[in-house]
């Protein structure tokens, strides 16, 4: 860790002695917000919360599990739930998810990798694809990230690079896949005028196209394969934002 004096041992507690058996509960998905009629917990009946928070008001405590008290960039940034599983018991704040991105190309470190460097040789004669989300939801899916990501595979070589997005249409709000399409599309062009071959190269949308998480739905992963592997595609427009005001013009009709 760059210093002896390290240890990830925590201090004995100043208060609770040793030998005593403790409960770690984790509700996940409660907490604590304003009141009002769209905030389910304050509308729900919870006596047996409500016993321990107003039966010892002296022991109940409020902590962060977002932004920057989980180790996330800002405090905009939402907390979930591997961001929760790795900070839970830690005892101390550490950089971990997005922020851990930030750094790395911050530093240049992400291009000193073993997966970096394994690819790096075929830059000059084949091509870079990056696929992923494509959002600023920061949970999943960090658009500046990528800009950065781009610039920087280009200038370590890279000639011609396509990217396979999939909107996201959940950490964000709906219709804003235009948006971080155009600003991907004007990034790009600036790659092209720097002589890069840099090109939006096909699309899908979170749990429809490539990214199954909850169902085990082969179609969602065989439609990614087609059009991704195959280059079959049920669709096909000269750029990616007629694509996708197209098939949200389409899913509205």
């Amino acid at each position: 860790m760059g210093s002896t004096d390290f240890s990830w041992k925590l201090a004995d507690h100043p208060k609770l002695p040793k030998g005593k058996t403790i409960a770690v509960i984790v509700l996940d998905g409660w907490g604590e917000a304003s009141p009002g009629d769209f905030n389910c917990i304050h509308r729900a009946e919870t006596p047996a919360m409500d016993s321990l928070k107003h039966g010892a008001p002296d022991k109940w405590r409020l902590i962060k599990a977002h932004g920057k008290a989980v180790g996330l960039p800002t405090d905009d940034d939402m907390g979930n739930s591997e961001v929760g599983h790795n900070a839970l018991g830690a005892g101390r704040i550490y950089a971990q998810g997005a922020k851990l991105v930030d750094l790395a190309l911050e530093s240049g470190k992400i291009y000193d990798g073993e997966g970096f460097k394994y690819i790096q040789p075929s830059f000059e004669n084949g091509t870079l694809h990056l696929i992923g989300l494509l959002s600023d939801g920061g949970v999943h899916s960090r658009l500046d990230q990528l800009q950065l990501l781009l610039k920087g595979a280009a200038e370590r070589g890279a000639k011609r690079i396509r990217v396979h997005i999939l909107t996201d249409g959940r950490d964000v709000l709906d219709g804003s896949s235009v948006g971080f399409v155009e600003t991907l599309e004007g990034g790009l062009a600036k790659l092209c005028e720097a002589g890069v071959d840099a090109r939006i190269a096909s699309g899908g949308g979170r749990m429809f196209v490539t990214m199954d998480r909850y169902e085990n739905d082969w179609e969602v992963v065989k439609r990614g394969w087609d059009v991704q592997v195959l280059l079959e595609a049920p669709n096909k427009f000269k750029s990616a934002l007629e694509a996708v005001k197209t098939l949200r013009q389409r899913a509205n009709d």
